[in-house]
């Protein structure tokens, strides 16, 4: 299945279980039918575990013969380039934000089929200006060995090749867990002009960040995402802007857990509990904003997850008191959205004033999904749809508007993607690929590695498998299996690892895992399928 060895010209492109147990508060805290947001309902109910499933016909066969081919349009010459990006947010949080559905969906394309190969904070925002898979950038987790800020190379990035390129380079917002701390606070990474960065420890204060302006250390007392609005609007408000070419990540922290708490909070209305869950911090015109808001009614909301063999370690009873502390946590993770809505309403309208909109191709994602009580899970990290499926929206000069594509898109293809867009060469071997000729092509399938590592260090596999359209194929490093067909199980309840009738797609999926799990550049998969 080698890649593509053709792309359109620049010019003529488409627009168009040791592990589990170190998982526990530090994934938490830190950082069709078979793809998308799904309906919710406003209660939540308990799955009875396991339903039958339909015996697989000839249709359910895992078709890679007839690769598609990718599709021509016109496309500017050196567009502005604005990726946005929250932070733990999930699919269907995106129907919450009013300004985002006006402005992406509607003005857009709404990728259905977005998928962080490695969800979770660190990795995946490392792929976004690498192009690369986890096992390839290094930056495989949050912390630890192999964690974090400091197991990232950041000479050869997407700033680096945009600005080689003639591109001014800013940044604005949360970078990669651990930086300012160990002496990084007033570094600034390669390739960036201009570069506003929140420092740890104060990145999770919502109230009173600390923000390295160009090597220069500046306390706040604003709510950071207002904060991170205003100097958005003022980079993009300069004069310099119309004259050069930008690319410009803003990276927001919410709905990231964060504090200070509130008098309403878990850590402060359940004090007798040891673990309460930990929540978020809306901007104060909007707490309270959604407290009728329930966990939703889902068939995989605290299921019973015995025949889940790698999470199993993980399961957890959710008396009434933490289900009541998993929806407080829900409410305020919709009430810290809304100040994000506001801010890309905003950015959008200054972009509009400039008169650069037109000419400006503009990418909302998330790095990561969430669950919070899906699978009896709460977090990110494993390898179900509420996490991997990720927000993701493009709007730009020749896109369409309005529509949905199932082209299968990852973190890790937005570097080339920019890159080619802007004329530039990368420096490294991408993983990734630029998508722009394939998001009209009917795509629905394309084999994408995915793996998670120990979130407080260490380079040994928690799991690896693969996505394959409707598939998913997860195997750990003891050798448990999961097998989920989500064409006709889209809450991944049954897990058919040990279901004959499904034993030739088994056996399919183990020989691509075994294929792709250390892919590298060209060894990674690199064609799209209906």
């Amino acid at each position: 299945m080698p890649r593509p060895t053709t792309r359109p010209s620049r010019g003529t492109r488409l627009l168009a279980v040791t592990a589990i147990a170190t998982l526990g508060a530090a994934a938490l805290g830190a950082c069709d039918s078979t793809a998308g947001p799904r309906s919710e309902e406003t209660r939540h109910v308990v799955s009875r575990g396991p339903q039958p499933v339909p015996s697989p016909g000839p249709d359910d066969a895992i078709s890679l013969t007839d690769p598609l081919s990718p599709q021509d349009v016109q496309t500017p010459r050196r567009p502005n380039l604005l990726m946005v990006t929250v932070d733990d947010a999930a699919f269907g949080d995106m129907r919450f934000m009013p300004h985002l559905q006006r402005l992406m969906v509607d003005q857009g394309v709404t990728l259905t089929n977005g998928i962080a190969p490695t969800p979770i904070c660190v990795p995946a925002r490392a792929s976004l200006i690498s192009g690369q898979y986890a096992h390839n950038h290094g930056a495989l987790t949050i912390d630890g060995a192999g964690g974090g800020f400091k197991a990232f190379e950041d000479s050869r990035t997407l700033p680096v090749w945009l600005r080689r390129s003639g591109y001014d380079t800013m940044f604005v917002g949360k970078y990669l867990n651990g930086y300012g701390k160990n002496g990084s606070n007033r570094y600034v990474p390669p390739g960036w002009t201009d570069w506003r960065a929140t420092v740890d420890p104060t990145t999770y204060n919502f109230v009173r960040p600390t923000i390295n302006n160009n090597g220069t250390n500046v306390s706040h007392r604003e709510y950071s995402t207002k904060l991170f609005s205003d100097l958005t609007h003022n980079l993009l408000s300069a004069p310099r802007r119309t004259k050069h070419p930008w690319y410009l990540w803003v990276n927001y922290v919410a709905p990231h857990v964060g504090g200070p708490a509130a008098a309403d909070d878990p850590l402060n209305t359940h004090p007798g509990d040891r673990r309460p869950i930990k929540t978020t911090t809306p901007a104060k015109r909007d707490e309270n904003t959604f407290r009728k808001l329930r966990l939703p009614r889902k068939p995989d909301m605290f299921e019973n997850a015995d025949d889940k063999a790698i999470i199993r370690a993980t399961h957890r009873t959710w008396s009434p008191s933490r289900r009541q502390q998993l929806r407080e946590a829900r409410q305020q993770r919709v009430e810290a959205l809304q100040a994000v809505d506001r801010a890309l309403a905003r950015t959008v309208t200054t972009l509009r004033r400039t008169h650069q909109l037109d000419n400006t191709y503009i990418v909302l994602t998330s790095d990561n999904g969430y669950v919070l009580g899906e699978h009896n899970l709460q977090g990110k990290l494993w390898y179900f749809r509420e996490i991997e499926n990720i927000p993701m929206y493009v709007r730009g000069p020749g896109l369409p508007r309005g529509v949905k594509s199932s082209t299968p898109v990852t973190n890790a293809d937005w570097a080339p993607t920019f890159a080619a867009l802007a004329g530039a060469t990368p420096t490294r071997p991408m993983d990734g690929l630029d998508v722009i000729p394939w998001l009209r092509t009917g795509a629905t399938t394309r084999v994408v590695p995915i793996e998670a590592y120990p979130v407080d260090g260490g380079r040994e596999r928690i799991y690896s498998g693969v996505i394959v359209g409707p598939w998913t194929y997860v195997i750990n490093r003891g050798g448990r299996e999961e097998l989920y067909y989500r064409k006709v199980d889209p809450w991944q309840i049954n897990n058919l690892r040990r279901d004959a009738r499904f034993r030739s797609q088994l056996k399919e999926l183990r020989q691509l895992n075994v294929q792709y799990a250390d892919c590298a550049a060209s060894t990674c998969p690199g064609e799209f399928y209906r």
